[in-house]
């Protein structure tokens, strides 16, 4: 499930660092790759939330768990620095 989608001008590909930075300030365990996509995991316990291009132009919030807590912890945190368009109900991936 898609939850929010960042903003940006620039190409996602230089937003990655920005992205992993602010993530890593509020979160302990935080895993991450930059090779054609750009995707940062962030996990607690057994809640994983991705922030990803897979499907996108710019990096999209996803989480499979809809009752994750851990997914609106990681909107708050990109809110602090970025422009997050978070949307009022999730939207289902190509895949789902």
């Amino acid at each position: 499930m898609i939850y929010a989608k960042l903003r940006y001008s620039e190409h996602y590909s230089e937003k990655h660092d920005e992205i992993l930075s602010c993530l890593r300030r509020d979160f302990e365990k935080v895993e991450e790759g930059l090779q054609g996509d750009s995707w940062v995991w962030v996990f607690d316990k057994d809640d994983k939330v991705q922030i990803d291009t897979f499907t996108a132009m710019h990096h999209e919030v996803k989480c499979s768990n809809r009752d994750s807590i851990l997914v609106g912890k990681v909107i708050d945190s990109l809110k602090k620095e970025f422009d997050v368009e978070a949307y009022d109900q999730p939207e289902f991936e190509p895949h789902e």
